[in-house]
């Protein structure tokens, strides 16, 4: 009977804590108002100046978000889970199915300027593969995009 007691009790917990995951999970438009702040922040201040801001938690880092800033070139300009990579070439980076995302978000932001992107990708959160939609904004007057993604 106590083992059935634990069981309970650890099912409930579990429960509880999927609960909580869900509700603090950023929402899609969270990740748009975050990239389309970031993309202003980077337009006015270039990405030098943004650079600490984007990498220190607070607003533009938190839990599962972070800002992404990468040039047409497809170089990573700012990638908070991995500084260590900024300024290598992610071109020819692919999803967990073969999809060129880097490739596909310089397309959507030169043609179009914004707008959606899903894919899957390691969630740093959950160091899981999962489902993921990113917001991409090409910054004005500059060859750099900004995006947020949140994993749904």
């Amino acid at each position: 009977m106590n083992i059935v007691r634990h069981l309970a009790v650890a099912a409930v917990a579990l429960m509880v804590a999927s609960a909580a995951i869900a509700q603090t999970r950023p929402t899609a438009e969270q990740a748009k108002s975050i990239t389309l702040k970031a993309a202003e922040l980077v337009s006015t201040q270039g990405v030098e100046a943004a650079r600490p801001v984007l990498h220190q938690e607070g607003e533009f880092r938190h839990g599962e978000i972070y800002v992404n800033v990468i040039d047409f070139e497809g170089h990573w300009l700012v990638y908070p889970p991995r500084p260590a990579g900024e300024g290598q070439s992610m071109i020819n980076v692919k999803d967990a199915d073969g999809k060129l995302i880097v490739q596909e978000i310089i397309k959507l932001a030169k043609e179009r300027g914004e707008g959606w992107v899903e894919y899957r990708w390691v969630n740093p959160a959950s160091n899981r593969i999962e489902a993921k939609v990113s917001y991409v904004k090409r910054v004005p007057n500059l060859e750099v995009i900004t995006y947020v993604g949140t994993y749904k």
